[in-house]
Formats: C-alpha cells, structure tokens, sequence
C-alpha cells in the first residue's frame, strides 16, 4: 500500500535577519573645542579629517549629526567610549544612539 500522504519536501534555507542598526549622533556643546571634536571622531570612528570637520561643522550648525551606524552594541559602545573620553578629558561633549529608520 503507498502511502498518498507523503510529499517530497523542499528543504527552505533561511537566512538570518540582519540585525537592527543605530545611528551614533554627535550632539553640538558651545564648548568643546573643534580641535579636540576632529580628534576625538578620528581616533574613535577612523574617519578621515575632512570627514571629522564636516561632521564636526553639521554638529555645530545643526545642532547634531550622524557620526556613523552600527549594530545596537557597537553604536552604544562607540557613543559611550566617546562621551566618556570627552568627560576625562574635561569638556561636556555628548554623543547618542538612536535606531535607523
């Protein structure tokens, strides 16, 4: 007796879901002198000095900017080290993550 039940599966490969990311945002400070911001955003985010001047600049005028995106865990790791690095370093500046849309 066959068994009419049974039908020849296709094995479904699924790929895992990207993570979700977050932006890292440079939040502007009256402050915080431009020379150490460029510094900080090259040392902390490897970004080129003319990168680290328009980022730092788009702070200053805007008021914030988009540093870089990441996983959750790096965007907060990066935000942090950065804000902490500013506090031992005497100046207020602030950096924040937020989801990307």
């Amino acid at each position: 007796m066959a068994d009419t039940d049974t039908k020849k599966r296709t094995d479904t490969v699924l790929k895992p879901a990207k993570p979700p990311l977050h932006k890292v945002i440079l939040l502007n400070d009256d402050y915080t002198p431009r020379e150490f911001v460029v510094r900080l955003l090259k040392a902390e985010f490897r970004v080129p000095e003319a990168q680290a001047s328009v980022i730092m600049l788009t702070a200053h005028t805007k008021g914030a900017c988009v540093v870089a995106v990441f996983t959750k865990e790096i965007a907060e790791e990066k935000a942090t080290r950065a804000t902490d690095f500013a506090r031992q370093h005497g100046f207020p500046l602030l950096f924040s993550t937020e989801p990307e849309e």
